[in-house]
């Protein structure tokens, strides 16, 4: 039998959303996706692995200061990760592995760019996309109300569109932020079943590729509560992704301004809609612990 391996690795977490970093540039790490999937699966498991909501990688990149590739528990590779994204982040500044305050980081939702800002770090999420096709949702946007001119969505969007699921019926508004998104307005979010209805409406077949769920309580013009249940991880403390997909929702739908604090489980994130249509995230990172693992 061949001796195993180690494989070392850094715990980290953004407001309790956690993670496993292995860095690729000093480990040596499989490259095949299959190989890839059944790590994070493996590593991801709380009981028989390290336990985590996702396993990042840090990349070397031909294009950007460093490439991020995103994995859920449950072993399917996701398109980006704005808790993660601020982690990573941390992880490469604290090592100095680079002196820039910006960083460009490629990930397979575009170029991202996360900044110092104190002891906090601030995101450029990009710009939203209400595009159905884009997100991709498979409802047509023709008979959807126009989107705002500083949206720069098209023609339309899915806005409070009517999506009965089991015994309730919810009026969903879909939102990519390099991933998909379906925000949902409930009246009591502390108490609302979120195990029960999201993971239904996470493989709904409106949905190609599955769906991130933000159940959201709007408390001020400024605030919103949200809980939300991400794709391949269930339930989770934070979401940036999300936490920006709602505060455009939330906008577009006159509930609120251009800037929010969005209070999650773990914790609050700062969300500002900015004149440029890109979002700006604000929030903590923080290393855990590091160790190795046999594989």
């Amino acid at each position: 039998m061949p001796a195993k391996m180690k494989m070392h690795f850094t715990k980290m977490q953004g407001l309790g959303n956690d993670f496993i970093l292995i860095d690729c540039i000093r480990e040596a790490c499989p490259s095949e996706a299959k190989a890839l999937d059944a790590l994070g699966k493996r590593l991801c498991d709380r009981r028989l692995g390290i336990g985590a909501d996702q396993l990042l990688l840090l990349l070397p990149s031909g294009r950007a200061d460093f490439q991020m590739r995103i994995f859920n528990a449950d072993g399917g590779e996701v398109e980006m990760c704005g808790n993660g994204i601020r982690c990573l982040a941390k992880y490469i500044w604290d090592r100095n592995l680079s002196d820039k305050s910006v960083l460009e980081i490629e990930t397979p939702a575009g170029i991202i760019r996360p900044e110092k800002a104190g002891e906090m770090v601030r995101v450029d999420m990009g710009e939203p996309v209400f595009e159905p096709a884009r997100i991709p949702v498979n409802i047509t946007a023709e008979s959807n109300p126009p989107l705002p001119p500083f949206s720069k969505g098209g023609r339309g969007g899915i806005i409070d569109y009517p999506l009965r699921v089991d015994d309730k019926e919810f009026h969903i508004t879909c939102v990519s932020m390099g991933n998909p998104h379906a925000v949902i307005m409930v009246e009591d979010v502390s108490g609302f079943p979120v195990k029960y209805y999201g993971p239904m409406i996470e493989q709904h077949p409106i949905f190609p590729r599955r769906v991130n769920v933000e159940f959201i309580e709007v408390l001020t013009d400024r605030e919103i509560r949200m809980r939300v249940w991400e794709r391949g991880s269930g339930e989770t403390t934070a979401c940036g992704t999300g936490a920006s997909a709602v505060a455009a929702a939330a906008h577009l739908k006159g509930l609120t301004g251009r800037n929010v604090t969005v209070h999650l489980l773990g914790g609050d994130l700062s969300i500002e809609w900015a004149a440029d249509n890109h979002i700006y995230m604000t929030g903590p990172a923080v290393e855990v612990f590091e160790g190795a693992i046999n594989h």
